[in-house]
């Protein structure tokens, strides 16, 4: 009944001790590691970034709204050219911070006398150099021209401060 030409010797893949290591290594210890490896990979993107802080005054910088509503006062009294200077420009006109021209500096004032009011005017409201634009700021862009008004006529110019317009 049995025939000797297929009675072999059922044997399986692995022949060998070096097979055995291999294939257990493939099996157990493979996988552990691939698993390691994925869990550290999906927990990383629970790390904050850098420069990105847990702390709350952080978080509420970073989520603040894009624009926000000024509410002015429309009968408030108009701030003289002087309270101007002292609140807004006198930072850097005082002390002539930055290159800006020194309050009562004839010489420094004298070339940008000679362009003009309006020429002063837009590089106040637009800025110039290192001074940024104050247009749109806690004064009305005719207060910011009696503060240039004011700051000129110190220098020797001999402008007129702007008055309050009228609402229409």
């Amino acid at each position: 009944m049995s025939d000797p030409l297929h009675e072999e010797a059922h044997t399986g893949p692995i022949k060998t001790p070096a097979q055995l290591l291999m294939a257990v290594l493939y099996s157990f210890v493979l996988p552990v590691f691939i698993i390691i490896g994925l869990v550290a990979y999906v927990t990383s993107g629970n790390k904050p970034q850098a420069g990105a802080s847990t702390e709350p005054e952080s978080i509420a910088a970073r989520i603040q709204k894009v624009g926000s509503v000024e509410i002015k006062d429309a009968n408030r009294a108009a701030r003289s050219g002087e309270d101007v200077f002292k609140a807004q420009c006198s930072a850097c006109h005082a002390a002539g911070l930055a290159g800006s021209p020194k309050f009562g500096d004839r010489g420094a004032w004298a070339p940008r006398i000679a362009k003009g009011y309006e020429t002063l005017l837009t590089s106040a409201l637009k800025g110039k150099g290192a001074m940024g634009p104050q247009g749109g700021g806690d004064y009305e862009d005719f207060e910011i021209g009696r503060g240039v008004a004011y700051m000129a006529n110190a220098a020797g110019a001999k402008f007129i401060e702007p008055k309050k317009p009228e609402d229409k």
